[in-house]
């Protein structure tokens, strides 16, 4: 699964930074630098994700939201041709504000389970938010520590596809994907948080 998704993101960043090069070169001709991008990614992601999915428009909602989530590219094509490359407030910048629109997209999702009166579904998408939150907070203590800790079935990549494609079919009237890709979503975050809590025993253990 990991050679698999690593085989996959090498494929398809290359191609995704060559459509996206166009727009970062424009926005640095005007200035524009990568957290200003990734500032508006997230916005952008937050209000289109608990605007939409509340209201039941889970495809446009979807499609809209991946536009945004693109942006999460476009902050490093704009910073390498800006010249400025990687910071340390970009990236502490960039990994804060991925957990604020993760969490705006499930927190769509949940509100969508309650619209509709489905109170299951919205407590298994709470746990989905709940264990994602587990998840990155895991890698992050665990570098903290001198320690790695990126193992797991369900990393944000994978969370987003699933959490996205599933909203948009369920838009389209597929039936029951919706609440497939949430149950799909917790059993794997819930996999993932221990795989990674093991990795750094393991760890731990050989020192």
């Amino acid at each position: 699964m990991a050679y698999d998704r690593t085989a996959m993101l090498k494929l398809l960043r290359p191609a995704m930074t060559r459509i996206l090069t166009p727009l970062g070169r424009a926005l640095v001709g005007r200035g524009i630098g990568p957290n200003a991008v990734t500032a508006v990614g997230t916005l952008g992601t937050v209000v289109s994700a608990l605007l939409f999915f509340p209201l039941g428009h889970l495809t446009w909602g979807a499609l809209v939201i991946t536009v945004f989530v693109l942006f999460d590219l476009l902050d490093g094509v704009v910073a390498r041709l800006g010249g400025k490359g990687g910071s340390t407030w970009g990236a502490f910048l960039d990994s804060t504000l991925d957990r604020v629109a993760d969490a705006a997209i499930f927190a769509g999702l949940i509100m969508y389970f309650i619209s509709v009166g489905d109170a299951l579904m919205a407590a298994v998408t709470l746990l989905c938010l709940i264990a994602g939150a587990v998840v990155s907070y895991a890698k992050a203590r665990a570098e903290g520590l001198g320690l790695t800790a990126d193992v797991g079935l369900a990393e944000r990549p994978e969370r987003l596809v699933v959490a996205l494609v599933a909203a948009f079919l369920a838009g389209l009237g597929v039936p029951y994907v919706l609440p497939a890709g949430m149950w799909l979503l917790a059993v794997a975050s819930l996999i993932t948080v221990g795989q990674r809590v093991v990795a750094v025993y393991q760890q731990t253990r050989e020192r």
